[in-house]
């Protein structure tokens, strides 16, 4: 079998590059649903909360240090996140639209 290398999950927005930089908040949105995605699960269930969310916690940090340690990209990032795709539809300003999604392509072994 081959397996066809994958693109990132697409409901993570690339935070590199932004500017103004990456906000605390688009920082946690962007560990929670990496969490959310690794666990399987939206919301935890009550034995599993105190887990999640340390795992939220660590993975923003994380991502925090990471991205105050990486060098500066030379050209903005090909996504809005969505917080501020909503703030400049709210003020008028025009957005570039999400990127479509493509089709999955099958390998048949062969």
């Amino acid at each position: 079998l081959r397996y066809r290398r994958r693109g990132m999950c697409r409901n993570i927005t690339i935070l590199h590059g932004l500017d103004p930089g990456a906000t605390p908040s688009e920082v946690h949105d962007a560990a929670l649903q990496y969490v959310r995605k690794i666990a399987g699960m939206r919301a935890p269930s009550g034995p599993n909360q105190v887990a999640f969310d340390r795992a939220v916690a660590t993975v923003a940090g994380a991502t925090a240090e990471l991205l105050a340690s990486l060098a500066p990209r030379r050209q903005p990032p090909p996504t809005v996140p969505p917080l501020r795709r909503r703030a400049a539809l709210a003020a008028g300003a025009e957005v570039p639209p999400a990127p479509a999604r493509r089709e999955r392509s099958r390998s048949i072994p062969g």
